[in-house]
C-alpha cells in the first residue's frame, strides 16, 4: 500500500485460477454498478466503508470482508480513506461492462 496513494485505481499485486488480487486505495463516493459475469470480494486490511445496496447499507470494518454477487448494484461510500484487498476475475472491469466513466480503468497497473 506504501506503493500509491491515489484512490479508485487498483493495482494488481497477484494472480490465481484466474482470478486477480488487487489492492486499492479508496475515500469518497464510487459510482453505481454492478458486474453481470463477476462475484467480486472486497476484505478490509485497514480502516472501514459503507457497500451500499439498493435495499440495504452494509458497513464493513477492518478484518471483514463481502462478496457482491454478479448482478448487484453495488456502492462504495468511504468517509475515511480505506485500504481493501479485492478477490475478482481477471476480465472484471471496475465500474461493470455496460458502462464506461472517468472512474474506469482501463488497464490495471501490476506492482
Amino acid at each position: 500500500m506504501s506503493l500509491f496513494d491515489d484512490h479508485w485505481n487498483p493495482r494488481i499485486v497477484g494472480e490465481l485460477n484466474g482470478q486477480h488480487v488487487k489492492l486499492v486505495k479508496a475515500q469518497g463516493e464510487f459510482e453505481w454498478h454492478k458486474h453481470d459475469n463477476e462475484d467480486e470480494m472486497f476484505l478490509v486490511i485497514e480502516g472501514e466503508f459503507d457497500m451500499e445496496l439498493r435495499d440495504k447499507t452494509i458497513t464493513i470494518k477492518k478484518g471483514e470482508f463481502i462478496i457482491i454477487p454478479r448482478g448487484v448494484e453495488h456502492r462504495p461510500v468511504v468517509e475515511n480513506e480505506v485500504q481493501v484487498m479485492l478477490f475478482e476475475p481477471a476480465n472484471t472491469i471496475n465500474t461493470g461492462q455496460n458502462e464506461k466513466s472517468d472512474l474506469t480503468q482501463e488497464k490495471t497497473e501490476w506492482i
